[in-house]
């Protein structure tokens, strides 16, 4: 009998299981796409590269770790760390080791000048950016020469000169003129060990060490010796994780496809889960009738589960491997965005195995059943009379259970509002991300109560319009369990969409008035490939007219925050005097003067109150490899987040970084054509304007993120509202029956639509606005920036699907225009 029921039901009731499919499907592609994304960022790997012949790699921990016991974490650090030179040495003592060799990397320029014969040659201004290695390296990546001899002191092996040949090169220590002593067919430059060392920016500090078995040594021996020999000071790798080492970016891309299958992917699949299971209990609910009449023929509860059961069976399997198709796809084309924009390394392909499918297509099927049975569970208990009585009418009565829950929801995000409002930084945005959470819960359990408040309250202006407005407002306020069903999804979509899209435009807003303010500079140079020439400054302080100049090194540092936590800060190493840096960039300093000298440090005034440090304070940071450093607070500025967290001296910065170039100079007075030859002269107006990569991605990031979880939503609430339509059949032709026009009737519906979507993007934007006040005013110390024309055309988006999405389907049920029996 159950089986013979549900496929009745399946049959009989298309429009209401064509609903639950499409909602399910939904869920089923998101929470593929997310896993499959969180797979490969937990598998992702990448060849060895120029370890390859290298069976055991030592290399420096990429993370810097703080807290001890179970508050103990880590970060990662922002450049590559790297270790000690003296441990090669202590490598190469382990048993079974033949070989040990240290491998040091580092960007060079070439200035194509002249050649052999010393004829000025046509690309004589040309610039080349270049790799440079040690010679020893030729050991393990089977570089081989093609003509000459190893370098020297003073010599290096190019792959496009001839031997005797004189190159000049800019390295981090300066520009000079090489010999070259020998020719490779690789287009790197390579240097003699202990002049790669002391050219590469950071002396006596080398990338990793590449250690060569003895003819017999197995690879995890070799590897556990060398453990040993290094006494813990260095990582060991072998196999597949010398990728990581041969390139570093991998764990940064791992981290990306981790937070967003993982955290991002969390939220993703509750909301999709949450929004599913509320179309399944809409169908489920909209059978109040039927099983009524049911239970009065005498079909016993375990009957009507047992059917509720068997349609979830029918529909929720299909609808999860139907969902995992787009999923799949969704999952490749946002993994191949992620990598067009550097953001994972090319070698990493993406991962798509039966893990996420089957886990989607059984999040689905036990939402499904578990939604089903609890919307279903008061009709298949109640007596037989009863439940008919109930049916006929909507129950006013709050359930006993739901209604202390969402009072509770309720209470937690207000009291997460007060939290987020009286933090900053991090912990603002931490506590604020919980407050779009609990409110939507809230909204979710409170639905009939707040649905009925708001048709009273919106429902106020259509009380004295014509008769279809009238009746389309009581309808609302008699209906408001099925008008919840429809708000909930719009609110939904407006209230995630909102804080994902307004929090970046809100930090956009500040950044950009911040450096509209802060840039007093009259030109600003960059310069293509790893960076400026070292003596760029003093050039350019020759330069006519020119007043002030000063070279910026830009990175990041981790510096601390509240908890004892790590978090990465924008950085500048200054090349000049604080005089000249005041004359070109107004940090709007709040307290103490700005110096560059060795040991002193100026924070932005926000990460100094996040990190409870003040003027003369010693600041715990990790500079850019992950070395503790503890210089002293001498300024405390209002324009970090335009221009940057931190600012010291460049000397303090330079040993710390993989490329110790400048990143920028900016110049007061002088001309452009004074600049041109130290680089690209840009506008202030134009440096304003350009966005850093990070910014971009993080904003692309948002817009993606805003479009999965808001159209999500969106097509939810679409789907509900079909589904509520076509399931008013019988009222729609009864209306005709007493005389109303076709016309009354679809203005009825429209202003019914007006008012679910209105009530939704109202509640949407109370919601995301408690939540962006609290996090904008911690992040940037201002409130949340909210652009008229796409907040415009976010609402035009709801109405528009909401308007459609009950009009098209009313049309079709009163294309008859007769009454159901």
């Amino acid at each position: 009998m159950p089986n013979g029921l549900a496929r009745a039901a399946l049959r009989f009731r298309p429009a209401a299981f064509a609903g639950t499919f499409v909602a399910l499907a939904m869920a089923a592609l998101i929470v593929s796409a997310c896993g499959i994304l969180l797979e490969t960022g937990l598998r992702a790997k990448v060849p060895p590269g120029r370890y390859a012949n290298a069976p055991v790699v030592a290399a420096a921990d990429q993370r810097a770790h703080y807290g001890t016991g179970d508050s103990a974490d880590s970060e990662p650090v922002p450049d590559r760390a790297r270790l000690d030179a003296s441990l090669v040495a202590k490598a190469a003592r382990a048993p079974g080791a033949r070989a040990a060799v240290a491998d040091v990397t580092f960007p060079v320029t070439e200035t194509r000048a002249e050649t052999r014969a010393g004829a000025r040659d046509t690309r004589a201004r040309d610039t080349l950016a270049r790799t440079a290695h040690n010679w020893s390296a030729t050991a393990f990546t089977g570089e081989h020469l093609t003509a000459g001899r190893a370098p020297a002191p003073g010599e290096v092996v190019l792959d496009h000169a001839r031997v005797g040949d004189r190159v000049t090169l800019t390295t981090p220590t300066g520009t000079r003129t090489f010999r070259v002593s020998g020719t490779t067919d690789t287009p790197q430059v390579w240097f003699a060990d202990e002049e790669a060392l002391r050219l590469s920016g950071h002396p006596g500090r080398i990338d990793a060490i590449a250690v060569l078995p003895r003819p017999g040594v197995p690879t995890k021996t070799l590897a556990s010796q060398v453990n040993r020999a290094l006494d813990g000071k260095a990582e060991i790798h072998t196999g597949s994780s010398r990728g990581t080492v041969a390139d570093p970016a991998l764990d940064e891309g791992r981290e990306i496809l981790v937070a967003l299958g993982a955290s991002f992917g969390g939220t993703a699949t509750l909301v999709a889960m949450f929004t599913a299971a509320g179309t399944v209990a809409l169908a489920v609910g909209q059978r109040g009738r039927e099983f009524a009449l049911l239970r009065a023929i005498g079909t016993t509860p375990r009957q009507i589960r047992r059917t509720i059961a068997t349609e979830a069976l029918l529909v929720a399997p299909v609808a999860g491997v139907i969902g995992c198709l787009p999923g799949v796809a969704l999952a490749a084309w946002w993994f191949g965005q992620l990598r067009d924009r550097g953001a994972v390394p090319r070698p990493v392909d993406l991962a798509v195995s039966w893990i996420p499918l089957v886990a989607a297509v059984g999040a689905v099927l036990l939402t499904a059943l578990l939604s089903g049975y609890l919307a279903a569970h008061r009709s298949s208990r109640i007596k037989p009379g009863q439940a008919l009585g109930e049916a006929s009418v909507e129950r006013l009565r709050p359930g006993w259970i739901r209604t202390p829950l969402g009072v509770a929801a309720l209470a937690g995000g207000c009291v997460c509002a007060g939290l987020a409002a009286s933090t900053t930084g991090a912990d603002a945005a931490n506590a604020a991300l919980g407050i779009v959470m609990l409110f939507m819960l809230a909204v979710a359990l409170l639905g009939p109560l707040v649905a009925r408040a708001c048709a009273t309250l919106f429902g106020l202006p259509l009380r004295g319009a014509d008769a279809p407005a009238v009746l389309a407002a009581a309808n609302a306020r008699t209906n408001s369990r099925r008008m919840a069903s429809a708000i909930t999804p719009i609110v939904l979509a407006m209230a995630f969409s909102s804080v994902l899209l307004f929090l970046h435009t809100s930090e956009d807003h500040v950044a950009a008035e911040q450096r509209r303010e802060g840039i007093t500079a009259d030109h600003i140079v960059t310069a293509d490939g790893p960076g400026l020439a070292p003596d760029a400054v003093r050039q350019a302080e020759r330069a006519p007219d020119v007043t002030a100049a000063v070279g910026l090194l830009k990175t990041s540092v981790l510096v601390p925050a509240s908890g004892g936590a790590l978090q990465a800060a924008t950085a500048q190493g200054v090349t000049g005097s604080a005089r000249a840096l005041e004359a070109v960039q107004d940090l709007d300093v709040k307290e103490g003067r700005l110096s560059l000298g060795r040991g002193e440090i100026a924070v932005d005034a926000g990460l100094a109150a996040d990190a409870d440090v003040r003027l003369g304070d010693r600041l715990p940071i990790r500079l850019p490899d992950g070395t503790k450093a503890e210089p002293r607070i001498v300024a405390t500025y209002g324009r970090g987040l335009g221009l940057s967290q931190v600012t010291m001296g460049r000397a303090e910065l330079a040993g710390h970084v993989t490329s110790a170039f400048d990143t920028e100079l900016w110049t007061k007075g002088g001309t452009g054509a004074g600049l041109k030859d130290l680089g690209t002269v840009l506008a202030c107006a134009d440096h304003t304007s350009a966005p850093s990569m990070d910014r971009e991605l993080n904003s692309w990031a948002n817009h993606v993120m805003a479009a999965v979880l808001g159209g999500f939503a969106a097509i939810a609430a679409g789907n509900t509202l079909v589904m509520t339509v076509l399931d008013r059949r019988r009222e729609l032709g009864t209306l005709r029956l007493i005389g109303s026009t076709r016309g009354q009737v679809l203005r009825m519906i429209r202003w019914e639509a007006l008012l679910v979507t209105v009530a939704g993007i109202a509640l949407g934007t109370a919601i995301a606005l408690a939540t962006l006040v609290p996090m904008t005013n911690g992040l940037t110390g201002q409130g949340p920036h909210i652009p008229p024309l796409m907040y415009g055309s976010l609402v035009a988006a709801v109405l528009a699907l909401g308007l459609a999405a009950a009009v098209l389907p009313a049309r079709v049920a009163l294309r008859g225009e007769t009454l159901e029996p």
